[in-house]
């Protein structure tokens, strides 16, 4: 059985810290294609999802993939499942250095093989601007392959005031069907993101990246089949809300 990476150095730290401002520059909230700002997303027809998954009892080997669906008839149009050995640490609020580099070789395979297939939209298992510096897993894999990245997480990361408190689970007790949501906003007053249900393969709650608060994030919830949520994304940190596979973990 492996054993955990030691953790870097402060040195390796601030570097990742001066790393994340300067591709933060890049960050768009945004929206900028014509099918984002249609109510059915008119025009969406092509929605991918990243995940790394890591073998039990072994944090240095994962499968990195990369899965390409049809939207709306949810056909695989493309799939990439490749075993990778991991070597940076995991630490909190740097997930990216840790992941990234895997799932930005995925998108870059599939834009050699396949790049009529390239995704409008992805999907990402981490935070995005929900994030300690604003600049997340999403966020990261947004400004180096320019696509639209949706930060999807499971816990709420305690940044701007946002707490688990009594409230929150308040909030939470309240996501009872499809198309419930809460906003995330924190002490600044910024929605940061939303709180959506799962569904009865996926977490009670769902926390999605919403840096605009005037997104929609239930205009047209009958649209969408049960397995599916209302999220919204960020490319290069842009924001949206656009259906998320319930399937990703």
């Amino acid at each position: 059985m492996a054993g955990r990476a030691a953790p870097p150095p402060d040195a390796t730290l601030r570097a990742w810290e001066r790393e994340q401002a300067r591709l933060g520059a890049g960050v768009v909230e945004e929206d900028t294609e014509e099918w984002q700002r249609d109510p059915g997303f008119a025009g969406l027809e092509r929605v991918g999802g990243v995940d790394l998954s890591y073998i039990k009892g072994d944090d240095s080997s994962a499968c990195a993939s990369l899965v390409v669906l049809s939207y709306p008839a949810l056909e695989v149009l493309y799939e990439d499942c490749r075993m990778v050995t991991v070597s940076a640490p995991y630490v909190a609020g740097f997930l990216a250095f840790r992941e990234v580099p895997f799932l930005v070789e995925a998108v870059q395979r599939l834009q050699q093989e396949e790049p009529r297939l390239r995704p409008q939209v992805l999907l990402v298992d981490g935070n995005g601007l929900l994030h300690p510096r604003g600049f997340g897993v999403a966020c990261h894999l947004g400004v180096l392959t320019d696509l639209p990245c949706v930060g999807v997480a499971k816990n709420l990361l305690q940044v701007d005031g946002l707490v688990r408190d009594e409230l929150h689970r308040e909030q939470i007790r309240s996501l009872q069907r499809e198309g419930d949501t809460f906003p995330l906003t924190g002490a600044s007053g910024r929605a940061l993101g939303m709180g959506v249900p799962g569904d009865s393969r996926a977490p009670s709650q769902v926390l999605l990246q919403v840096p605009d608060p005037g997104a929609h994030p239930s205009d047209s919830p009958d649209l969408l089949p049960p397995r599916f949520l209302w999220t919204p994304r960020d490319q290069k940190g842009r924001s949206l809300h656009v259906p998320c596979l319930s399937g990703l973990p």
